[in-house]
């Protein structure tokens, strides 16, 4: 999954318009344009597609738990330089203040089946023994239920 896939995602489930999303990358320190929001939802076959990269979409994630539960008192949080599935999965899970039994209801409701020690394996620390990468598939998955569960039909 590209970035540009999530943030289209995240933006139909929440039903963000351009104003919010660049709200959003505001709440991060970053100002950003309407145009270059467009561009980023655009499909790839657009000409005016643009891919956003992952200092970028870090960012955007930053301001996005920022919009759901507040700023931190002190710095902003650096965005990360390079992102991964764990890191979307780890900052979406902050962002909406999910528990593991919720993230796993979430799953099932997207029918797919996850134990609360494989779950856990994807929020730990790279170098730790019980560490396992989050691939494509749980995150559409999860974004999956996330959209079942937060978009207003």
């Amino acid at each position: 999954m590209t970035n540009n896939d999530i943030l289209r995602r995240i933006r139909y489930t929440f039903d963000l318009n351009d104003s919010k999303m660049i709200t959003i990358f505001g709440k991060a320190d970053l100002e950003v344009s309407r145009e270059q929001v467009s561009n980023w939802l655009k499909k790839e076959e657009d000409e005016a597609y643009e891919a956003i990269s992952d200092v970028l979409f870090a960012t955007y994630l930053n301001g996005f738990i920022n919009d759901k539960r507040g700023k931190k008192d002190g710095p902003q949080h650096e965005p990360e330089k390079r992102l991964t599935n764990n890191i979307i999965f780890m900052k979406l899970k902050i962002a909406l203040n999910l528990q593991a039994e919720d993230v796993l209801a979430m799953l099932d409701s997207a029918g797919f089946k996850m134990s609360k020690h494989e779950l856990s394996a994807f929020f730990r620390k790279p170098a730790h023994k019980h560490y396992r990468e989050c691939k494509d598939q749980i995150l559409r998955n999860f974004l999956k239920g996330m959209q079942l569960k937060y978009r207003k039909a």
